[in-house]
C-alpha cells in the first residue's frame, strides 16, 4: 500500500470536486477549496476520523468497499478508480458496467470532421455518439441513441450493415470486443441481456464465441451497400477513449474516388 501516495491522491481528487456537482449547497464561505473531509466521508458512508486518516497517510489498507465507496463519492473516472485501487495495493475489480455516457469534448470533436462519418461506439458495441453524416450513411436506429452494432450485425436489426465480406471479419470483431467485455463488466445486466439475445438470435454468433477470437481495434477496409448512392468502399479507423472503454470509429473514402464523392453528395443532404 501506498500510503504517502494515495494520501495525496485522495486530498487532490477532494480539492477538485465542486459542492453543487456532488449535490452539496455552496456556502458562502469556503476555507477549503472543493469538499470537505467530512462531506466526502458521507457520501462514501466511512467515519470522518478514518477518511481523515487516510488523508495524512496513517490509516489502515481500505477494503475494496470503502475504495468503491471513495471512487464513488469523488466522481472517478475508470483510470482513476483503478489507479485509486492500485496505490491502495488491491486488484482492480471489474466496474459495474459499460459506460454509456460520453465526454462533452469527444461529442465535439465529431462535429468538427468534415467529410468523416464518425461514431462513438461503447463495450457493448452500442453506439452513444454520432454525427450528421454517420446518420446518413448507417441509417436506421442511428438517431434515437438505440442503435447497436452487434445486433445490426448478427440480428439484422436496427439498419444497414456492410457487405459479406466486411461482415464475416466484422463478425469476429464485434464478438472479441463483447468477449472482453463481458470479462470486465460481468455484472453489467444490459451487456448480460445483449448475450442473451445474440446467442437466442444467432446460431453464427454462438459458433464464433467459441473459438474465442481475439482481435485489436485498428484500420479495415469494408464495403456498404447505401440504397442513396450505391456500392461505397469505406475505410474504417478506430481511436480509443481508454478511460470509457469507448472507440471511435472514423469512417472514410479515399480522395478523389467514388465513394469519396458520394459521401460528399450526403454531407449535402439537408436534415
Amino acid at each position: 500500500m501506498a500510503r504517502q501516495e494515495l494520501a495525496r491522491f485522495l486530498r487532490a481528487r477532494r480539492e477538485a470536486l465542486g459542492p453543487e456537482e456532488s449535490g452539496f449547497p455552496r456556502a458562502a464561505i469556503r476555507r477549503v477549496p472543493g469538499l470537505r473531509r467530512e462531506e466526502v466521508a458521507e457520501l462514501a458512508h466511512i467515519s470522518v476520523d478514518y477518511y481523515t486518516r487516510l488523508e495524512q497517510a496513517r490509516g489502515p489498507r481500505p477494503s475494496d468497499r470503502v475504495l468503491e465507496g471513495l471512487a464513488q463519492a469523488m466522481r472517478l473516472a475508470p483510470a482513476e478508480r483503478s489507479h485509486l485501487f492500485r496505490l491502495a495495493g488491491s486488484a482492480v475489480p471489474p466496474g459495474a458496467g459499460a459506460v454509456r455516457r460520453v465526454r462533452p469534448h469527444v461529442a465535439r470533436m465529431l462535429r468538427r470532421l468534415p467529410g468523416t462519418a464518425a461514431i462513438v461506439t461503447d463495450a457493448a458495441y452500442g453506439v452513444v455518439a454520432w454525427n450528421p453524416l454517420a446518420q446518413r450513411l448507417l441509417g436506421g436506429d442511428l438517431g434515437t441513441g438505440a442503435a447497436n452494432l452487434a445486433r445490426r450485425r448478427f440480428l439484422g436489426t436496427g439498419g444497414r450493415t456492410y457487405g459479406s465480406s466486411s461482415a464475416e471479419e466484422f463478425g469476429h470483431v464485434v464478438v472479441a470486443r463483447l468477449r472482453r467485455a463481458a470479462d470486465r463488466y460481468p455484472h453489467d445486466p444490459g451487456l448480460a441481456a445483449l448475450l442473451a439475445e445474440l446467442r437466442a438470435g444467432s446460431e453464427e454468433f454462438g459458433q464464433i464465441w467459441e473459438t474465442r477470437p481475439v482481435h485489436a481495434p485498428g484500420h479495415r477496409t469494408k464495403v456498404l451497400d447505401h440504397p442513396a448512392v450505391g456500392a461505397l468502399r469505406l475505410n474504417c479507423d478506430v481511436l480509443l477513449v481508454p478511460e470509457d472503454d469507448q472507440e471511435v470509429v472514423l469512417i472514410t473514402a479515399d480522395p478523389g474516388s467514388p465513394s469519396a464523392r458520394a459521401l460528399e453528395e450526403l454531407s449535402a443532404v439537408r436534415p
